[in-house]
């Protein structure tokens, strides 16, 4: 289901006929360097590098073998004739199959680093269109205090370079070869071969093997590729909250003549979101069953290798696919500044408590008596849905330390602003952004001014 949402690129690396070409390019680079060592006639290797493989055959003899690999040598070896008694010399097939599918893996890989760069790209151009744009910041669900929509877009974006660092680790984990013969002592095969194999095939000999690449890298990978698409969810969770009606701060795109209820014509759902939360849960479950697959019988057992051939393909189109679905979201994101300032006030300027509270103690309060003061009055203002500052201005307590004019000044949301330059420097995002402007609505009895 997943492969028929995903792209051809990535479709192709995971193919029947992909996997069985790296079968095959390992097994000519095994002739060739058997040749070098002078193992193998050189006149020979003209002939191997054409070899082919007959699908329709194959499938025949593994009706009778239940061997991919037997089944795969003896279809190629039809098309060499005398020279197929070089192919696989001294080989098993692990040697052949954890190699090719490190072949494999590092070209999802290649395709997935492109993903996530072009992710960045977006992330960071909302960072600096939404440097200035102010909106409420939650901790609990709660109102807190003041952020920008492009903290927030730069928050995703650092974790996102975080996650192609951990993708070109998980990469390299994974970029390595192995021709040890059957339980990895080299008995039937010359390290040499092994060495020359992995520089033909730009992969690096595992240092140690018994008949198979340890699964530890494996794990890794996977593990890489579910954490980011946990990372994605995040995000999409993130804005499926800030879609909800009552808030409406940002919303997926919604096209022309898309539906969004069978029932409601109304409903304009977040759908991508909730495609990539869900395929993220996927991801996470594949991670599990990767590390389950470390602990093998002994040298090797094969009850890894039924679960990796749903997993590792799976886990590389899945995210492949939620990469390019959230990259799209957020290519084509509503925002909606006015229902950010709408939502921001809706506390009547009790997101500015903190501020008053440190002006209080700079005027020589006690931390425990200015937060007692500002808290009394920030919990009438709840309960009674007053402006919070007309509150204060009445509270004899309160202005004993800070006059009216010095209140009315602290309710200034450039406040929360004045560092945002140094922030988005310190990111290398310098790009100038559109300056912040807000007047507040005088009903809310906050009287919101520019800094000097």
């Amino acid at each position: 289901m997943i492969e028929r949402y995903s792209r051809p690129e990535m479709k192709r690396v995971w193919s029947e006929e992909n996997k069985f070409d790296k079968w095959l390019q390992v097994e000519i680079a095994a002739c060739e360097a058997w040749a070098e060592l002078g193992v193998v006639p050189k006149e020979a290797i003209p002939k191997i590098r054409k070899a082919k493989l007959d699908f329709g055959r194959m499938a025949e003899i593994l009706k009778i073998t239940h061997h991919d690999v037997t089944a795969f040598l003896q279809a190629v070896s039809e098309s060499l004739g005398e020279e197929s008694r070089f192919v696989h010399l001294g080989l098993t097939s692990s040697d052949i199959m954890d190699t090719a599918l490190s072949l494999q893996l590092q070209e999802a890989s290649k395709l997935l680093e492109q993903d996530v760069e072009q992710l960045i790209e977006v992330l960071e151009a909302k960072a600096i269109e939404h440097k200035n744009t102010i909106m409420i910041g939650r901790t609990h669900g709660v109102h807190a205090e003041p952020i920008t929509f492009g903290l927030k877009m730069a928050l995703w974006a650092q974790e996102m370079k975080r996650n192609r660092f951990r993708l070109k680790e998980a990469e390299e984990a994974i970029s390595v070869g192995k021709i040890s013969g059957a339980v990895g002592t080299y008995a039937t095969v010359n390290p040499e071969v092994e060495s020359k194999v992995c520089a033909k095939l730009g992969l690096t000999p595992a240092p140690i093997s018994n008949q198979i690449i340890q699964r530890d890298r494996h794990a890794q990978f996977v593990s890489t590729l579910a954490i980011i698409a946990s990372s994605l969810e995040k995000f999409a969770t993130e804005i499926r909250g800030l879609q909800r009606t009552e808030v409406l701060e940002a919303e997926e795109p919604f096209t022309s003549g898309q539906t969004g209820s069978s029932a409601m014509p109304h409903k304009r759902n977040p759908e991508l979101c909730e495609r990539v939360c869900g395929l993220a849960r996927l991801l996470r479950g594949n991670a599990l069953v990767s590390m389950e697959n470390i602990a093998l019988w002994h040298e090797r057992d094969i009850s890894h290798s039924s679960a990796e051939r749903i997993i590792l393909p799976d886990s590389c189109l899945a995210l492949d696919y939620i990469l390019s679905i959230f990259t799209s979201v957020m290519n084509g994101i509503q925002v909606y500044p006015e229902n950010m300032i709408r939502n921001l006030e809706l506390t009547q300027g009790l997101v500015f408590s903190q501020r008053v509270l440190l002006s209080l103690i700079e005027k020589g309060l006690s931390r425990q008596k200015a937060y007692e003061l500002v808290q009394r009055n920030a919990m009438a203002s709840w309960k009674q849905k007053t402006p919070f500052l007309g509150l204060l201005k009445e509270d004899k307590e309160v202005t004993s330390k800070l006059s009216a004019r010095e209140l009315e000044g602290l309710f200034d949301y450039d406040y929360f602003l004045k560092h945002m330059d140094a922030v988005f420097n310190r990111l290398g995002l310098v790009k100038k952004a559109k300056p912040y402007q807000h007047k507040a609505p005088k009903t809310q009895g906050i009287e919101t001014r520019r800094a000097p």
